[in-house]
């Protein structure tokens, strides 16, 4: 009976991501990548592992991007917001791997 009135005892407390928000890709700047990650996932019957060279390509898009926003007032004026997503290290996303193999695949000058 008593834990029925205890509703109010314990309080959760959000807390936002740790890598903030995820910005929505309203323009679309990204979405051939995301459609290659996809068919890739299709055809490997959802093994992410086998897409992780087009999940790597993915990611970098969005590091690379910029959210624009455009305002009528008067005059037409765009600034930009910011990145799609924040630039974060490869090796620290999980990619260690592939970029281990794509600095071994370039022939060294001689």
């Amino acid at each position: 009976m008593s834990t029925a009135m205890n509703f109010g005892s314990k309080s959760f407390k959000p807390r936002p991501p740790d890598k903030g928000a995820f910005p929505l890709d309203h323009f679309g700047e990204c979405s051939a990548f995301k459609e290659r990650f996809m068919e890739c996932l299709r055809d490997s019957g959802y093994e992410s592992g086998a897409c992780r060279q087009r999940a790597m390509a993915y990611l970098e898009c969005r590091m690379e991007r910029q959210t624009v926003f455009c305002i009528m007032f008067l005059l037409f004026y765009c600034f930009q917001l910011r990145q799609l997503m924040a630039n974060e290290p490869l090796e620290k996303l999980g990619f260690k791997d592939l970029i281990d193999e794509k600095s071994e695949a370039k022939p060294e000058k001689s």
